[in-house]
């Protein structure tokens, strides 16, 4: 029988084999997604941040570049504003991201519903932004003239949860506290004192920036080649709530609405890159709308084309 010194090295060996195994695997997966990379406008010249080949399984803080590219602009308490220009491939050769950082502990959430004819055909756009608000974002995906899944409107449930391994819910406690439930939590979450959710998908980030397997490797449920113009919300590691919505910036404003955007697998790094620990993608495309109201009253806008029965906005404390 072999001593514990003579197994010591083919125990190494083991070790450093599984441990290449994992990598391989793991690269495996990166270079099933489509060939892409992102970079970011740093000092006059861009610098790549993030490629398909490469991608992380993990986002455990911010992509330096990006955060030095950051400047954001307080607009009024709780709620700063930024804007990156990035390059990425094929028709995202060239984006505007959006950003919002707001603070729970200045600002209180809600949810706004609006449609007609029966609840078939959604009405809400920027425009319905209530008086006083300084966030509208249109809130959760869609059906018709409905907001898809799980629906809280003040502490009663409007809507069951909506079947979905890869979904989301974003709500409000009663006390005002905010949170990101995963799916099979929904029920749990349900029957404590939520004030207001609704519930979307695809998760970009779970967990602590977690990439979701099937944002990694084709046929488990996702497109990951499709560009679009991309909303999304998500948690910073701070607590603080960040929106970004992607917009198409080769053409000048007119054209910024355009439905020219980031892959799924794409908009999930930017998250991870921006600093979430947790973000959940709501519906973009030409829904995509975002609107935010600094302290002297002027609305930045970001319009989309298309109406939506719900939207989430927020007010000073």
């Amino acid at each position: 029988m072999a001593s514990r010194a003579d197994r010591l090295p083919a125990m190494r060996r083991t070790v450093l084999a599984v441990g290449a195994a994992v990598a391989a695997a793991a690269a495996g997966l990166a270079a099933d997604l489509p060939d892409s990379k992102l970079a970011v406008l740093d000092g006059g010249r861009f610098v790549t941040w993030w490629r398909s080949a490469s991608a992380p399984a993990r986002w455990p803080a911010a992509d330096p570049a990006v955060l030095r590219a950051l400047e954001w602009a307080p607009l009024g308490p709780g709620l700063d504003l930024a804007e990156l220009t990035i390059a990425g491939s094929g028709e995202a050769w060239r984006l505007r991201v959006v950003a919002a950082r707001l603070d729970p502990a200045r600002l209180r959430f809600e949810l706004v519903e609006a449609s007609r004819d029966g609840g078939t055909v959604a009405d809400w756009t920027l425009d319905g932004l209530p008086a006083g608000a300084v966030l509208g974002v249109n809130a959760g995906q869609f059906s018709g003239g409905r907001a898809w899944g799980w629906l809280v409107r003040d502490g009663r449930q409007a809507q069951p949860p909506g079947a979905g391994p890869l979904s989301m819910a974003f709500c409000a406690l009663a006390d005002g506290a905010l949170r990101f439930v995963p799916v099979d939590a929904i029920p749990a979450a349900a029957r404590g004192p939520v004030a207001w959710a609704f519930q979307s998908y695809p998760v970009l980030l779970g967990g602590d920036g977690e990439v979701p397997a099937q944002l990694a490797a084709p046929g488990l449920g996702v497109d990951l080649a499709h560009r679009d113009a991309r909303l999304a919300i998500g948690e910073l590691r701070d607590g603080r709530v960040l929106v970004a919505l992607t917009r198409f910036a080769a053409a000048g404003d007119a054209l910024g609405s355009l439905p020219f955007g980031p892959t799924v697998p794409e908009m999930a790094a930017l998250m991870g890159a921006l600093g979430c620990r947790r973000a959940l993608a709501l519906d973009g495309g030409v829904s995509a709308q975002l609107a935010l109201r600094d302290a002297a009253g002027a609305l930045h806008a970001w319009r989309g084309w298309r109406r939506v029965p719900l939207a989430l906005v927020a007010f000073p404390r």
